[in-house]
């Protein structure tokens, strides 16, 4: 992999975490419109610009492939919807004052994802990793017993988002086709609620003109990062790229502080801060083990 492809790399993956980071903004313009709504928005102009995507690269025998494999189906559909509940709850937690419980979340994500793989994978964890996540549970447990604040939007964040990434784990599709599947089994759900449920908000006969590009640039913002992410991943390795995952809860941190004015208790820093104190230590642990594996591959190499 030469020098030029990882450089690129490098900048794909500070765009795609940079736009999920930013991501609260583009909701906050639809503050007024229902988050069902929003999510209706998001699943079905998703749909026609990854149908788009997913032509452009020619991976239509990828989705048929998947479409044909009956357990790949089953996974892909409880992963769909555990991403739509995902996607559900962030836009509410966003639009309702509660983006430092959302960057909580995303700050836990990459722990709980380490404490899933141990339970379902059998993957083995280092001593730093152990310590990283009981750290990260010392948090979220003082929180809960010193100050009786649950923080639900944040575990139920991370949650959901940990378990489909461990699920997406366990099927042999790549993300543009697995994620037009899972949007496209929404999709259904998404036209009954649109024509029965949906409020006037979501009429673009009557709509102003503003906002029905805003309403169907929820796809633009649901794939642009993607596509940033997978060219990242295919330029550098996975690991190098987990360095650079606290861009967007980091951004959706200072947006929640010092754009938006949600107040940080005294709760909320000791939680934050405990995390914090985690994920210093797991990107350390993370980087020592790359610095080995890179030894390794750059002494295969030499032979």
């Amino acid at each position: 992999m030469n020098n030029q492809s990882v450089k690129a790399g490098v900048l794909f993956a500070i765009a795609a975490y940079c736009m999920w980071g930013f991501a609260p903004i583009y909701f906050k313009l639809l503050a007024d419109v229902p988050a069902l709504d929003i999510l209706m928005h998001r699943i079905v102009w998703s749909v026609l610009v990854l149908i788009a995507l997913v032509l452009v690269a020619g991976q239509l025998p990828k989705v048929t492939a998947a479409l044909k494999n009956t357990k790949v189906l089953k996974i892909l559909l409880v992963s769909g919807l555990l991403l739509g509940a995902n996607w559900l709850l962030f836009i509410w937690a966003v639009n309702n004052d509660h983006l430092l419980d959302a960057s909580l979340g995303y700050y836990i994500n990459p722990l709980l994802n380490v404490f899933l793989g141990r339970v379902f994978l059998q993957e083995r964890l280092r001593s730093m990793q152990k310590a990283a996540v009981a750290l990260a549970a010392i948090g979220v447990i003082t929180l809960i017993v010193s100050f009786g604040h649950v923080p639900w939007i944040a575990l139920v964040l991370a949650g959901t988002f940990g378990v489909y990434g461990l699920l997406r784990k366990q099927v042999a599709v790549d993300s543009l086709p697995g994620l037009l599947i899972e949007s496209t089994m929404m999709l259904p759900l998404a036209i009954v609620y649109w024509f029965t449920f949906a409020s006037d908000a979501s009429n673009m006969f009557t709509n102003e003109m503003a906002l029905n590009i805003t309403l169907i640039c929820a796809g633009i913002v649901t794939t642009a990062p993607l596509l940033c992410f997978t060219a990242a991943a295919r330029r550098i390795m996975y690991s190098t790229l987990g360095f650079f995952q606290y861009i967007g809860p980091s951004i959706m941190f200072l947006l929640a502080v010092f754009v938006y004015a949600e107040p940080l208790d005294m709760a909320r820093m000791i939680t934050f801060g405990f995390v914090w104190c985690a994920l210093l230590m797991f990107t350390f642990d993370s980087y020592r083990q790359y610095r080995k594996q890179a030894k390794v591959i750059a002494h295969s190499a030499s032979k």
